[in-house]
């Protein structure tokens, strides 16, 4: 199969219609791939992704890779603030309407209360697409420059998207208490 054809069939893969969170911690493979979050419209509305072409109703955040899947998701993106730049980047963008607590441990992540609030709001309003590959990292890249998720940084192109996610980011690690 030639490059281009790979691409095609793991961007196709992508853009399928979303699964709930609940449905995608029970699928997901343990192998390598990409994963992609979605939300409606109405979900941090000044984001604005791609659509879904599956679901309409549904636009592109983030776009991520995994050498395991499901522990990528399941164990850090619906879990551990830090190890997961995308609910670091929710965790800050939500502050202001969320009152999300951050301390201070060998980095900074949401207090544990938070952490489980966080998780039951992506729960609520994200849902997951992704795609096996066994070389993600070699096209990441090209998958974000292609896509444009807003809340990867390479994703956001310039201006007001980027600005909201450097200041989100800038908020979440700001917020700790007893920090160096």
């Amino acid at each position: 199969m030639s490059e281009e054809t790979a691409m095609q069939r793991t961007i196709a893969a992508l853009l399928t219609s979303p699964r709930t969170l609940s449905e995608a911690a029970a699928a997901l493979p343990k192998t390598s791939g990409l994963y992609a979050w979605w939300a409606p419209p109405s979900v941090l509305p000044s984001f604005a992704g791609p659509e879904n072409p599956a679901d309409p109703g549904r636009r592109l955040l983030y776009l991520g890779k995994a050498t395991r899947l499901r522990s990528r998701i399941s164990s850090n993106h619906l879990r551990r603030s830090g190890s997961s730049t995308l609910r670091r980047t929710l965790a800050g963008l939500l502050m202001p309407t969320e009152d999300y607590r951050t301390v201070w441990t060998d980095r900074v992540v949401l207090v544990p209360e938070d952490e489980q609030r966080l998780t039951e709001w992506m729960h609520e309003h994200l849902a997951l697409t992704w795609v096996e590959h066994s070389h993600p990292l070699s096209v990441e890249g090209e998958l974000i420059s292609l896509l444009g998720p807003p809340l990867n940084v390479d994703g956001a192109g310039q201006g007001a998207a980027l600005d909201a996610v450097k200041e989100a980011r800038a908020r979440y690690y700001g917020s700790a208490s007893g920090g160096a």
